[in-house]
């Protein structure tokens, strides 16, 4: 399952954190967020051990969203030792989000 992340916990689960972190930026009236969830959940799965892969609800997290100037959902953030390093903004094939991982890996 990918973790949860929130405006509270943040800086912990990401900033802090010891390997890439791969962050999805949705909302649950988002389609084209709901068409990449699957995708986000089995590479949550693939990549256990080797990378941090989570998700903000925007509407709950302004606070992360804002930080970070997201304005269209899904956006993807790829983030290596605090700092975002690539993004992918839109729906994309699994592929596309995997390549930008295994780069920081």
């Amino acid at each position: 399952m990918a973790i949860e992340i929130t405006d509270a916990n943040f800086e912990e689960l990401v900033v802090n954190a010891d390997k890439p972190v791969m962050i999805d930026f949705w909302a649950v009236w988002c389609g084209p967020c709901r068409m990449i969830a699957p995708i986000v959940e089995e590479m949550s799965q693939e990549y256990e051990g080797k990378a941090i892969i989570g998700k903000v609800d925007v509407d709950s997290n302004p606070g992360v969203a804002t930080k970070y100037g997201i304005r269209n959902i899904p956006t993807v953030l790829f983030v290596k030792n605090g700092e975002v390093v690539d993004k992918q903004v839109g729906a994309a094939p699994k592929q596309s989000f995997a390549s930008k991982l295994d780069a920081l890996l």
